[in-house]
């Protein structure tokens, strides 16, 4: 593998293209390496890994996904909170596999049971940031929206997790495949300026330097969203 110190200054996506998973495993590794309860993150990288195993994220596995987004919130956004990295790498667990967390396969025996291997705080995390059954009847996009601007309101650590997984969902829409570019930009793109609000608020638990950094991401999501959105749609190569 790398050189540690090359690896611990490399973009993310960067390590993904380069050194693929097994270059993420590492960087977060480096990371945690710092924090004072280490056995819990191994333990979530372990549990994560096992969920997600036949998952994918566009033409990488969905651990590339999950990794990104734990490394993020422990590196850039300097969190040096157990609870939250372990939030981050187990974020979409309950909503991808309830059944595998708990045989009665609901939603909330995943969290009881997210609640009995990494505690309470690390459940109400993942909560806020799992998507709740939508009504066929509405827009799906437009519940979407609305889940994000109220679960995130009140749970500004969720709000931590979630603005790295829309980073990577954002910033890195250019690594995934072509078929879904359009999709994920017009899913993500109205979402931008919730984020940019819920940032700026005063009670999101960052420092204001890492504000600013999130912000200039969202700039640059909004960026490629718009030129995504603007190809014409069907263009050769495009979609």
């Amino acid at each position: 593998m790398s050189d540690p110190g090359v690896l611990a200054v490399m973009p993310l996506h960067t390590i993904s293209e380069v050194y693929g998973e097994a270059g993420l495993r590492e960087r977060l590794l480096l990371e945690i390496a710092e924090f004072e309860e280490p056995k819990r993150l191994l333990e979530a990288l372990e549990l994560a890994s096992h969920l997600h195993a036949d998952d994918s994220y566009g033409r990488e596995p969905y651990m590339n996904h999950l990794l990104r987004v734990a490394i993020r919130i422990a590196s850039h956004y300097e969190v040096r909170d157990a609870d939250v990295v372990v939030a981050g790498l187990l974020h979409d667990s309950v909503e991808d596999h309830p059944r595998e967390l708990a045989d009665e396969g609901t939603t909330a025996a995943a969290l009881a049971e997210i609640a009995r291997r990494f505690g309470p705080r690390v459940a109400d995390i993942v909560a806020a940031v799992t998507n709740p059954a939508t009504d066929p009847s509405r827009d799906r996009h437009e519940q979407y929206r609305e889940h994000v601007a109220a679960a995130l309101a009140r749970a500004p650590w969720a709000r931590v997790v979630k603005l790295s997984d829309f980073t990577d969902n954002g910033v890195g829409i250019l690594y995934s495949s072509d078929s879904h570019m359009r999709k994920l930009a017009a899913k993500y793109r109205p979402l931008t300026d919730v984020y940019r609000e819920l940032v700026a608020r005063p009670d999101t638990p960052l420092a204001d330097h890492v504000k600013q950094h999130i912000l200039v991401q969202i700039d640059r999501a909004d960026e490629r969203f718009d030129a995504i959105l603007a190809r014409r749609p069907g263009s050769a190569g495009q979609e």
